[in-house]
């Protein structure tokens, strides 16, 4: 089996982040758990993943603290922390993200909307401190 390149000593925060939830499996686990799975059984119906593959994968995000497992009578569960919770704007930038270019025009797909109102929710935006909007141009990353 080939050995997975790690990130996880790199100066880059977006490299790190990737090593810590950058399969799909991974992410697909959060997005899951923001949608209130919680069993291994529920992850597995819903993704339709090996048992290996998803026990290693839940294992990866426990270990990472993103979920921790918690009593449920003779088993157990698995739980977003804070630190899983904070995942909440990356999910909402890539549904958003795929929203607008993984669909064809009029293709149906899942919609996230606000339990209050029911209303999609307004697209994700980079903001300086001051309020403006940014793009890419506007922003540089300083190296260490």
């Amino acid at each position: 089996m080939v050995k997975r390149t790690r990130f996880d000593e790199e100066s880059c925060p977006v490299a790190r982040s990737v090593d810590a939830v950058g399969d799909w499996w991974s992410l697909l686990i959060v997005r899951d758990a923001f949608d209130g799975s919680r069993r291994f059984g529920d992850f597995q119906r819903s993704l339709g993943v090996a048992k290996n593959i998803l026990s290693a994968r839940l294992r990866s995000l426990v270990d990472n603290g993103i979920l921790e497992t918690v009593p449920a009578g003779a088993r157990h569960e698995y739980a977003l922390t804070s630190k899983g919770e904070a995942l909440f704007p990356v999910i909402v930038a890539l549904r958003q993200w795929g929203e607008a270019y993984a669909f064809a025009p009029g293709e149906p797909h899942s919609q996230l909307l606000d339990r209050r109102d029911q209303q999609p929710l307004r697209p994700l935006e980079a903001r300086a401190a001051d309020g403006r909007l940014l793009t890419p141009a506007d922003t540089e990353v300083r190296k260490v």
